[in-house]
Protein backbone atom coordinates (compact mmCIF):
# COMPACT_ATOMS: atom_id res chain seq x y z
CA UNK A 1 0.00 0.00 0.00
CA UNK A 2 1.23 3.33 -0.79
CA UNK A 3 -0.14 6.74 0.66
CA UNK A 4 0.17 9.66 -1.00
CA UNK A 5 -0.14 13.41 0.53
CA UNK A 6 -0.14 16.39 -1.24
CA UNK A 7 0.88 20.00 0.24
CA UNK A 8 1.63 23.81 -0.97
CA UNK A 9 -1.54 24.67 -2.60
CA UNK A 10 -3.26 27.59 -1.79
CA UNK A 11 -4.29 31.74 -3.01
CA UNK A 12 -1.66 33.48 -5.68
CA UNK A 13 -1.81 36.30 -7.54
CA UNK A 14 -1.48 35.90 -11.39
CA UNK A 15 1.84 35.77 -12.35
CA UNK A 16 2.83 34.22 -8.93
CA UNK A 17 4.33 31.11 -7.94
CA UNK A 18 3.60 27.81 -6.12
CA UNK A 19 5.33 24.72 -5.28
CA UNK A 20 3.60 21.89 -4.61
CA UNK A 21 4.97 18.75 -2.62
CA UNK A 22 3.69 14.78 -2.51
CA UNK A 23 5.29 13.10 -0.19
CA UNK A 24 5.26 9.03 -0.12
CA UNK A 25 5.40 6.19 1.98
CA UNK A 26 4.55 2.27 1.77
CA UNK A 27 7.31 1.58 -0.95
CA UNK A 28 10.39 1.60 -2.46
CA UNK A 29 9.57 5.46 -4.04
CA UNK A 30 12.90 5.64 -6.57
CA UNK A 31 10.76 2.50 -8.29
CA UNK A 32 7.83 4.72 -8.97
CA UNK A 33 6.46 6.75 -12.15
CA UNK A 34 4.92 9.98 -10.40
CA UNK A 35 2.40 11.95 -11.87
CA UNK A 36 0.53 15.40 -11.22
CA UNK A 37 -2.98 15.62 -12.53
CA UNK A 38 -5.53 18.61 -11.70
CA UNK A 39 -9.18 18.87 -11.85
CA UNK A 40 -11.02 22.06 -11.55
CA UNK A 41 -14.71 22.27 -10.78
CA UNK A 42 -17.26 20.41 -13.75
CA UNK A 43 -13.92 19.73 -15.55
CA UNK A 44 -12.44 16.13 -15.95
CA UNK A 45 -9.51 15.38 -14.60
CA UNK A 46 -6.21 16.39 -16.57
CA UNK A 47 -2.86 15.93 -17.30
CA UNK A 48 -0.57 18.12 -15.80
CA UNK A 49 3.32 16.40 -15.66
CA UNK A 50 4.89 13.40 -14.50
CA UNK A 51 8.18 12.05 -13.75
CA UNK A 52 9.42 8.82 -14.82
CA UNK A 53 11.29 6.40 -12.16
CA UNK A 54 14.47 6.96 -14.02
CA UNK A 55 13.90 11.05 -13.89
CA UNK A 56 12.50 11.31 -17.37
CA UNK A 57 10.07 14.61 -17.25
CA UNK A 58 6.78 15.14 -19.42
CA UNK A 59 4.39 18.26 -18.88
CA UNK A 60 0.86 19.29 -20.62
CA UNK A 61 1.34 21.47 -23.56
CA UNK A 62 -0.61 23.93 -21.67
CA UNK A 63 1.93 24.22 -18.80
CA UNK A 64 5.16 23.61 -20.87
CA UNK A 65 7.84 26.24 -19.79
CA UNK A 66 6.12 27.47 -16.82
CA UNK A 67 6.02 24.30 -14.60
CA UNK A 68 8.63 21.68 -13.49
CA UNK A 69 8.38 18.56 -11.99
CA UNK A 70 11.30 16.94 -9.78
CA UNK A 71 11.81 14.01 -7.27
CA UNK A 72 13.93 13.91 -4.63
CA UNK A 73 14.46 10.14 -4.00
CA UNK A 74 16.09 10.76 -0.56
CA UNK A 75 12.89 12.35 0.90
CA UNK A 76 10.23 10.25 -0.96
CA UNK A 77 9.14 13.38 -2.58
CA UNK A 78 8.10 15.08 -5.48
CA UNK A 79 7.61 18.34 -6.60
CA UNK A 80 5.87 20.55 -9.27
CA UNK A 81 7.16 24.23 -8.68
CA UNK A 82 4.17 26.31 -10.90
CA UNK A 83 5.42 29.72 -12.21
CA UNK A 84 3.54 32.29 -14.28
CA UNK A 85 0.28 31.01 -13.09
CA UNK A 86 -2.41 32.00 -14.72
CA UNK A 87 -6.08 32.17 -13.40
CA UNK A 88 -7.08 28.77 -15.73
CA UNK A 89 -4.30 27.43 -13.31
CA UNK A 90 -6.94 27.19 -10.59
CA UNK A 91 -8.04 23.37 -9.65
CA UNK A 92 -7.42 20.86 -7.06
CA UNK A 93 -3.96 19.33 -7.83
CA UNK A 94 -3.40 15.68 -7.06
CA UNK A 95 0.02 13.75 -7.40
CA UNK A 96 -0.46 9.88 -8.28
CA UNK A 97 2.15 6.95 -8.45
CA UNK A 98 2.44 4.30 -10.67
CA UNK A 99 4.84 1.11 -9.39
CA UNK A 100 4.47 -0.63 -12.74
CA UNK A 101 8.20 0.48 -13.68
CA UNK A 102 8.90 -2.11 -15.80
CA UNK A 103 6.08 -1.25 -18.21
CA UNK A 104 6.69 1.42 -21.45
CA UNK A 105 5.62 4.54 -19.51
CA UNK A 106 3.97 6.11 -22.89
CA UNK A 107 0.59 6.19 -21.86
CA UNK A 108 1.85 8.68 -18.88
CA UNK A 109 -0.51 11.13 -19.06
CA UNK A 110 -3.55 8.94 -18.35
CA UNK A 111 -4.63 8.74 -14.95
CA UNK A 112 -5.65 4.88 -15.50
CA UNK A 113 -2.07 4.16 -15.53
CA UNK A 114 -1.70 5.24 -11.81
CA UNK A 115 -2.39 2.97 -9.01
CA UNK A 116 -2.19 5.71 -6.24
CA UNK A 117 -3.74 8.91 -5.33
CA UNK A 118 -3.32 11.54 -3.07
CA UNK A 119 -6.05 13.43 -1.71
CA UNK A 120 -5.47 16.47 -2.96
CA UNK A 121 -4.51 20.80 -2.83
CA UNK A 122 -6.46 23.28 -3.85
CA UNK A 123 -5.14 26.34 -6.06
CA UNK A 124 -6.52 28.87 -6.80
CA UNK A 125 -5.41 31.82 -8.93
CA UNK A 126 -6.86 35.32 -8.89
CA UNK A 127 -6.71 37.57 -11.94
Amino acid sequence: QVQLVESGGGLVQAGGSLRLSCAASGRTFSNYNMGWFRQAPGKEREFVAAIKWGGGTYYADSVKGRFTISRDNAKNTVYLQMNSLKPEDTADYYCAADYKYLITYSNYYSPTRYDYWGQGTQVTVSS
